[in-house]
């Protein structure tokens, strides 16, 4: 029977890398793929890009609320999905049930978690359901395995604002940390703001 698999990882753990080899890989053997990307990722456009920018075009780039079987026009041997916690919950739970009533094995490439560490609904909905789940490994700057996503505005840590906000627009760009920086940051951003709020009520 065809799983669903959900491969997950911090941000710039090679999950586009990953993605655009395991398409190569179905291709060089003549099988056809279906390689999806959330509507939600501008990064990119049309592409799926790494940070070597390594491209490939997708095939489709899904809106929210569209539904997966009405791109299946062709029989296909798999289907990859790029940026998979984008999707809606009822989008995986769809992938869910191509993998098993159609036999095709979907493989979902995403993170779990976003600046926050609050889970994105279709990360969080593949974590429930899907057959297999694998950590794609990443470091942080001290040495420790990265397992958090931090959100940089002009290069200054912040924790509040959207869940969605794509890195490299707007001036936001990520990096990958552990839980202890993570942590170790966000307590000397929360004393700054205290501080300055000090200065501000005394001045």
């Amino acid at each position: 029977m065809a799983k669903l698999y959900f491969r997950y990882g911090s941000m710039n753990c090679g999950k586009s890398t990953a993605i655009i080899q395991v398409a190569y890989n179905y291709e060089e053997k003549g099988r056809k793929i279906l390689l999806i990307k959330s509507s939600t990722d501008t990064k990119g456009n049309t592409k799926v890009m790494n940070r070597s920018n390594l491209s490939r075009e997708v095939d489709v780039l899904l809106p929210p609320k569209a539904h997966i079987s009405d791109y299946l026009t062709n029989p296909v041997d798999a289907i990859l999905v790029d940026e998979a916690q984008f999707l809606a919950p009822h989008q995986v739970d769809e992938l869910y049930s191509i993998s098993k009533e159609l036999e095709i094995p979907v493989i979902c490439y995403g993170l779990r978690c976003d600046f926050q560490m609050k889970g994105f609904p279709g990360a969080t909905r593949l974590l429930e359901i899907a057959d297999s789940i694998e950590e794609l490994k990443n470091i942080c700057k001290c040495g420790k395995k990265a397992t958090q996503n931090l959100r940089l505005i002009n290069n200054i840590p912040t924790f509040e604002g959207d869940q969605v906000a794509i890195d490299g627009q707007d001036k936001v760009t990520y990096e990958s940390v552990c839980g202890k920086c993570y942590l170790d940051i966000k307590k000397a951003h929360t004393l700054t703001r205290k501080k300055v709020n000090h200065e501000r009520t005394s001045s």
